[in-house]
Parts: structure tokens; sequence; C-alpha cells
């Protein structure tokens, strides 16, 4: 119970905090209609190829931009807890009562409900741009996005807090995050690409999640590829979770 009331404290914390910066608040929201206008019309060409199920293809785009979005949302939350801990109120917080798992999960909370504002203004925009999907698939791929954000926000603290460098994290994040991008199939699926890209694009984790996020808004609900790809949100969660604990751990000694 101390756990949950020290996590409720740093979330109340964390979303004041965001709403103090209503600028970052305006950005968060109009980020993912953007894409939608800016990006969306571009598809609709592509929907008679291969990968659009349904020959619709905002089913195809608006699940990959779901994901995207949570991934850019997430991975970049660690500068955050470096830029504390560089002004040092993260070691004040340290020595609070507070312990070290609700430094993490009240920061992670508000991650998440970040992300699902922004997931929410993204389905509404798509449904008004012209998306068709039944909403217990939508649903449960909202879920799935939740639960991808909380293991990259977590990877995202543990990270930079063994880094400790923003230059240094940054160049990572830089570095990593565009071949993920490109090789996850969220702009467009890997059914367009050549087989050898395609092979290297399934060891890929967040290609699975996609793709089970696509079978989630076609109906799909209890496919082996909607279970491989919340198999591996949820593996990506405990990895995520267990290497923020530890940084945390770690940098306290």
């Amino acid at each position: 119970m101390k756990t949950l009331r020290d996590s409720a404290a740093i979330f109340q914390r964390s979303v004041n905090y965001t709403l103090r910066n209503p600028v970052w608040v305006a950005v968060g929201l109009i980020q993912p209609v953007l894409y939608l206008l800016l990006f969306g019309p571009l598809l609709v060409k592509l929907s008679a190829g291969p990968g659009f199920r349904a020959q619709n293809s905002w089913s195809v785009f608006t699940p990959g931009l779901l994901v995207q979005q949570a991934m850019f949302s997430c991975i970049f939350v660690g500068m955050g807890i470096l830029s504390e801990q560089r002004s040092g109120v993260l070691d004040r917080l340290r020595i609070t009562p507070a312990s070290k798992i609700a430094l993490l999960a009240g920061r992670v909370a508000r991650d998440v409900l970040v992300i699902l504002a922004q997931v929410g203004v993204l389905v509404l925009g798509a449904v008004a741009a012209g998306l068709r999907a039944r909403p217990a698939g939508v649903l449960l791929a909202i879920l799935l996005v939740g639960v991808l954000g909380v293991g990259l926000s977590a990877l995202s603290y543990g990270l930079a807090l063994r880094m400790r460098q923003e230059e240094a994290f940054s160049g990572l994040l830089n570095a990593v995050g565009l071949p993920v991008l490109l090789l996850s199939g969220i702009l467009l699926p890997m059914s367009l690409a050549p087989t050898w890209l395609g092979y290297l694009s399934k060891a890929n984790p967040l290609t699975h999640v996609v793709e089970a996020e696509r079978h989630l808004f076609a109906g799909d609900l209890g496919s082996g590829t909607v279970l491989l790809g919340a198999a591996l949100a949820l593996l990506l969660l405990l990895l995520g979770g267990r290497t923020a604990v530890r940084a945390m751990q770690d940098t306290t000694r």
C-alpha cells in the first residue's frame, strides 16, 4: 500500500509538472493530428497493394501510427529524469521515504496517461478521415499500446540512469530509433519490402506489435499474430521495468 501511495504522489507531481507547460501538452496532442493530415492521404492510392486488408489504407496506417506515437513519446522521457538528476531534484526525492519503485512507477504512469490521450486523438481523427474498425479491436489495440508504452518508458528511464549524460543518451536513441522505425513496418507494411529486408524486420519486436495492432483493427482478436505481439509487449514491459529498477537502485549506492 505504501508503494501505491508513493507512486500516486509521484504521478500527481509529474502530471502537475506537465500541465504547467501547456505548450508541450498542445504539441503532444497536435502532433498525431499532423501525421494524419499530412501523411495519411499519401497512402490512399496504395490501398490496393499487398498488406492493405479490406482495401482500407487507414486500417493499416492508423495502427502503425499508434505504435509510432507510443515509441517517440516514451523513448525520450529519460531526458527528463537526467535533467532532474543534474539539478539535484532526483537526489532530494531519493532521500525521502518514498520507495525507489514509486519514483519510477509514478513517472511511467504519467507517461502512459499522455500516450493514451494522444492515441485517443489519433483514433478519433482517423475515424473522421475514413477509418472503419471494430470497437472491441480498437480498445484492445489501445490497451496493447499502453502496455508497450509502460515497457518503453521504463526502459528509457533505466538506460538514461545508466548512461547519465544527455548527449550520450540522445545519441543512442537517434542511432537505434530510426532503424527500429523503418524495420517495424509502422509507416508501410513490410509485405511491400524485398525479401532480405523482410527477414531483418522479423528480428524487430516492434514489427510483431505493429502487426498485432493491425489484426486487432481488422477484427482478428484471437489470432496468433495478436498473441505474439502481446507477448512481446509484455516481455518488453518486464525487461524495461527490471532495467529501470536496477538502474535506480545502483545509482543510489
